[in-house]
């Protein structure tokens, strides 16, 4: 399986290659993307067996001059292959659909290696491998953000994105470097037999949190998602959110439960929860008061990447108090609302796209009422959005569920501290799905629900064909995942033996639980509770209603005084996107996300409208960007008198920077 995975890997390189061929081809394009999206389902599969099936390790013919790159399928890169899979095939099969006509090379050319990229990150074996797909990802999807130059924001999210990404690409080059430091090799079995200890292991954890975790889009350095999705196209934007965050998730995966030991002191956890909590919460807020879409989903996943963060930092808490049996309860929420989140995340944001293409518009003021122009989208777009909001018995609500059930247990570890910080988390959490849940009913009825704000949201329709089945087919897993969790984390259990040191319980087909003696859920008996409640309130409704059913005007009140074009009412006089988010932007969002409000009232007399102006400003960006500009402006002032110097002057600084390279080779031998 290994070897058609590594295959596959090469396939989708030379496919990427080949794109300047196929762009000019009739249908280059619609055979580019079936090929991606039917690696993308392969890709799934292949980590189905590796699951099934044992580890396997492969040393490629060729690579860096010390040897040869190395490639390796265990149970967690096999696990990681599932969300992965998922989403790039879900995306491909959208694109295959063709809504958007023909696709130039520059766009077609980074999707494959994308793809590649972060296949290769999963299999790698050592750090060179590794790296060299973390940067192909990185750079594959920043020239898939930066394929629409003509725009400024689009300008500038590329340039934000790629900043991020060169940041990563760093701190993971370093972390790899004070691991390497000890062991004397990058590949991961000899990194394996010399892990860190005490300050070199901080170290690694913190260059690890900045490099993956930006990637992922853990607070504070999340602030680069928001935009660059929308600047994307809608399958990549979908591959990015549902896919490349799974990567950079491993990424910190492989670190702290494989590469740094088994033996790590259960205080190592406490940066992940911390920050996990604070991104869930900061993600859920922003996605309550975005009104784009897109970017409102793109806040969305930050707030699901923290809540998986939350749940790996418990493990390794877990693991380090020597409590096996929670560490596998909290790997196991991670593990599944990873795939979880991949699913249903991918959904909305090919419904997004859908929506786009019918409507012409990501902006929710601009939408509505599009459950009658676009049922299927709607009804796809409310199974995804139940999930996202932790609805039962849907998939978001399973792995929710069991994070916060590990999060309820932490006082089995016997320090103070530790159990205090825990509690804030498991509050934070707890804020965060209710935010999300109240983002994803704004989400959904603003879109879908009331009258089209506008001529072109009243002619909308959607498209059939693959884009149709791209979104069935997520949202008939999204219904699976969350019936049958239980069967998912026994295939999980390999994954979660790694991630624990010990062997999971089994978990069976209709319910999962906290462990023995704990709460247990049973997804299909709660569906069927609801399925009865929900026909039974439908049953009394018709039976206590009039005979026949009548159709006429929405109720007026709260609308608009409508001009005769508008008989009844102006569909502008609708509840807006800003007029949803007004609570929670002037109880939170003040002091989370500096919102402001100002109201311009006209005087005695004067007949101008009253106008009043709302918005917010992510803090983190403002302070990560602010000083950059004169950084850069010092630095290019300093470079500049490089020019002036002498060829003497040039040759002595070419001298030093040898000699100074060569003691620290010598301080690293002597060590």
């Amino acid at each position: 399986m290994l070897t058609a995975l590594a295959l596959l890997v090469g396939l989708l390189a030379a496919l990427g290659a080949a794109a300047v061929p196929l762009a000019r081809a009739a249908n280059g394009g619609r055979l580019l993307h079936g090929a991606t999206a039917l690696a993308g389902f392969l890709l799934a599969a292949g980590g189905v067996v590796g699951l099934l099936g044992g580890p396997a390790t492969l040393d490629l013919p060729f690579g860096p001059p010390w040897g040869p790159m190395r490639l390796a399928l265990d149970a967690l890169s096999s696990w990681f292959l599932l969300p992965v899979g998922l989403s790039v095939g879900c995306a491909g099969l959208f694109a295959l659909g063709g809504a958007y006509g023909p696709v130039p090379a520059r766009d077609l050319l980074p999707w494959p290696i994308f793809v590649a990229g972060m296949v290769l990150t999963l299999l790698a074996a050592d750090g060179f491998t590794l790296l060299l797909g973390f940067e192909a990802m990185s750079l594959a999807s920043w020239a898939l953000v930066a394929r629409d130059g003509a725009g400024a924001e689009n300008q500038r999210a590329a340039r934000i994105y790629l900043g991020f990404a060169g940041l990563g690409g760093l701190c993971l080059m370093l972390g790899f470097g004070l691991l390497a430091g000890g062991a004397g090799d990058v590949a991961f079995a000899a990194l394996r037999d010399d892990p860190p200890e005490g300050a070199r292991a901080a170290a690694v954890l913190a260059l690890l949190l900045a490099g993956a975790g930006s990637k992922a889009g853990l607070a504070p350095l999340h602030v680069w998602l928001p935009l660059a999705h929308p600047a994307a196209p809608t399958h990549v934007s979908a591959a990015m959110s549902g896919a490349m965050t799974k990567v950079a998730l491993y990424v910190i995966a492989r670190f702290i439960f494989d590469l740094m030991g088994p033996a790590q002191p259960f205080w190592m956890g406490t940066p992940l929860i911390a920050l996990g909590a604070a991104t869930a919460v900061i993600g859920a807020l922003r996605a309550a008061l975005e009104e784009d879409s897109k970017v409102l989903l793109a806040c969305s996943t930050i707030e699901n990447v923290g809540l998986i963060a939350v749940g790996l930092g418990l493990a390794l808490a877990f693991r380090g108090a020597d409590l096996p049996a929670l560490a596998a309860l909290a790997g196991g929420a991670a593990l599944l609302h990873a795939l979880n989140h991949a699913v249903f995340k991918t959904l909305l944001f090919l419904v997004a796209g859908e929506v786009l293409h019918g409507a012409l518009s990501r902006r929710l003021d601009r939408l509505g009422g599009l459950i009658h122009r676009m049922p299927v989208t709607a009804w796809a777009a409310l199974i995804g959005a139940a999930a996202a909001a932790s609805l039962p018995p849907l998939s978001g609500f399973a792995s929710e569920w069991l994070l916060l059930q590990a999060l309820l247990t932490a006082w089995r570890v016997g320090d103070i501290a530790f159990q205090m910080g825990v509690a804030a988390a498991t509050t934070l959490a707890a804020l965060a799905a209710a935010l999300a849940a109240a983002a994803m009913v704004r989400f959904w009825g603003l879109v879908f629900l009331g009258r089209p704000r506008t001529p072109r949201a009243a002619g909308a329709e959607e498209s059939t064909g693959a884009a149709r089945i791209a979104l069935l087919v997520p949202a008939g897993l999204t219904l699976l995942l969350g019936l049958f969790p239980g069967p998912v984390l026994d295939l999980a259990e390999p994954a979660l033996r790694l991630v624990s040191g010990t062997a999971a319980p089994r978990a069976g087909w209709f319910a999962i639980g906290a462990g023995d003696g704990g709460a247990r859920y049973w997804p299909v008996p709660v569906a069927l509770l609801v399925a009865a409640a929900v026909g039974l309130a439908v049953w009394l409704v018709r039976r206590r209603a009039p005979a026949g059913v009548q159709r006429g005007p929405a109720w007026d009140c709260g609308f608009i005084a409508a001009p005769p074009h508008f008989p009844f009412g102006d569909p502008a006089g609708q509840p807006s996107a800003a007029g949803f988010a007004q609570p929670l932007r002037r109880m939170l969002g003040q002091g989370l996300l500096a919102a402001h409000e100002t109201v311009t009232m006209p005087g005695p007399g004067e007949t101008r409208a009253a106008v009043l102006r709302s918005g917010f400003a992510d803090p983190a960006l403002e302070t990560l960007e602010g000083p950059l500009p004169r950084w850069r402006e010092a630095a290019a002032a300093r470079a500049e008198r490089l020019r002036a110097l002498s060829i003497r002057q040039c040759l002595g600084l070419t001298f030093g920077a040898v000699v100074l390279m060569l003691a620290l080779l010598a301080w690293i031998g002597a060590r």
